[in-house]
């Protein structure tokens, strides 16, 4: 197929920024072949420097600079481009996309395919009668659904009504040559005050907005000292990113008295660096989908200390590669981390399992054989030739592990849609 003929797939999102589920859509462009598909982002809102991470120079980024309100009124431009682009595929994200299905329809997009990634802190049990109201008005205009955990599309199911068949399980994939453990041990972080050798460092990496509760692991680290006065001496926290709750942080650990125990350093690029100079790794979320930095720290060797919600239990196993608990309970977190810190030997032996899981269920190329094969089928039944595989492919397709379907769509559903 020449460049003009290759199918042209548009990922929709709210705001393309430095965030798991655009890191998600990142590594999916980067690594689908290419003879096979090319690519634009198309972003409500705006278009930050995150662009960059894109290692294709012809996927264009484009921003609509959504204002507040219904997206509905950006549909006479949706249309103008979808028309001037015309893609093969519409894949939108998350609830804040969703709007963007029926400007597909109307512009005659072939195959229109949305993802749930995850909720935010609205609706962090998928309890929002009126969220899943408007996924139920837009369901019509979506062919085919892609759930990136067990509890995101039992929702679908659930509350959301979607039949089973039009749903398609995808874990995340995370990129195990980038994300390894130190050869021998954690290594020094740049920037850092710690040295991993006289301390033990637990960290976290992501967004400091409400969803991702950062002021909670605070808290526990707080309480951790408490509990065990004589890991005050090497015990050290480390929160990587920036947003409207780092001040909480800030205030939590300056009360406390113990801000010279932890590192706030605002966001960072080299984040496998920063992995490998941890000994464990949190995640305080109220509510989550396939946790990128999850993998990301179970790949680098880390035992995970993360909340029982959303895919979280998906990822980790607790008591083998870390431990879950209770979201928003301090005292919880707290105990889970006295018991990782006092006993490094099985932390480290947590973190090997992880490992070990990461390249087995949750690797990078799993991920995309998966959307490819999504990809491939919505295409076939819609029509719309695709690309042959290259000789490579031909030769040896990786399994497509990490991939949970309902039902094949069988001839009747498909004309149905």
């Amino acid at each position: 197929m020449t460049d003009r003929t290759r199918p042209l797939i548009a990922h929709v999102v709210f705001r393309f920024d430095v965030g798991g589920l655009e890191n998600g859509v990142v590594n999916l462009i980067n690594h689908l072949p290419e003879h096979a598909y090319r690519h634009v982002v198309i972003s409500l809102t705006e278009v930050t420097d995150f662009a960059r991470r894109l290692r294709h120079p012809d996927v264009r980024c484009i921003a609509l600079r959504k204002p507040p309100g219904h997206t509905w009124r950006l549909y006479p431009k949706l249309l103008t481009l979808l028309r001037e682009l015309r893609p093969a595929i519409v894949h939108t994200r998350n609830l804040a996309a969703l709007e963007v299905q029926p400007a597909a329809w109307l512009a005659g997009v072939p195959v229109r395919i949305h993802g749930e990634h995850g909720r935010d802190v609205g609706d962090v049990d998928g309890s929002n009668r009126a969220y899943q109201r408007v996924r139920r008005l837009y369901r019509p205009f979506v062919q085919h659904y892609v759930a990136l955990s067990r509890d995101l599309q039992q929702y679908l199911v659930d509350k959301v009504h979607v039949p089973p068949a039009r749903i398609t399980q995808i874990y995340n994939g995370v990129d195990t040559q980038r994300f390894h453990p130190a050869a021998d041990g954690p290594v020094p972080i740049d920037g850092c005050p710690f040295d991993p050798v006289r301390h033990w460092l637990v960290g976290t990496v992501g967004r400091m907005q409400a969803v991702k509760d950062q002021p909670t692991l605070a808290r526990a680290f707080v309480r951790v000292l408490e509990l065990q006065p004589g890991l005050r001496t090497r015990l050290r926290l480390v929160l990587v990113g920036d947003g409207p709750l780092k001040a909480s942080c800030e205030a939590v650990l300056s009360d406390s008295g113990v801000r010279d125990l932890a590192w706030l350093p605002g966001e960072r690029t080299d984040v496998p660096a920063v992995m490998r100079g941890l000994h464990a790794f949190a995640l305080p979320s109220l509510a989550e989908g396939i946790s990128n930095t999850i993998l990301e720290a179970m790949a680098s060797g880390l035992p995970v200390l993360a909340t029982a919600v959303g895919g979280n239990a998906d990822l980790v196993e607790d008591g083998v590669t870390g431990a879950l608990v209770p979201p928003a309970d301090d005292q919880a977190m707290a105990r889970a981390l006295v018991a990782l810190a006092d006993d490094p030997a099985r932390a480290a032996a947590m973190g090997r399992a992880g490992r070990a899981a990461a390249e087995e269920r949750f690797s990078l190329q799993a991920m995309v054989n998966a959307y490819q094969g999504v990809y491939d089928r919505a295409l076939a039944a819609a029509g719309v030739p695709t690309p042959p595989p290259s000789n490579a492919e031909a030769v040896s397709t990786p399994p497509r592990a990490g991939l949970v379907v309902g039902r094949r769509l069988d001839h009747e559903e498909r004309n149905k849609r």
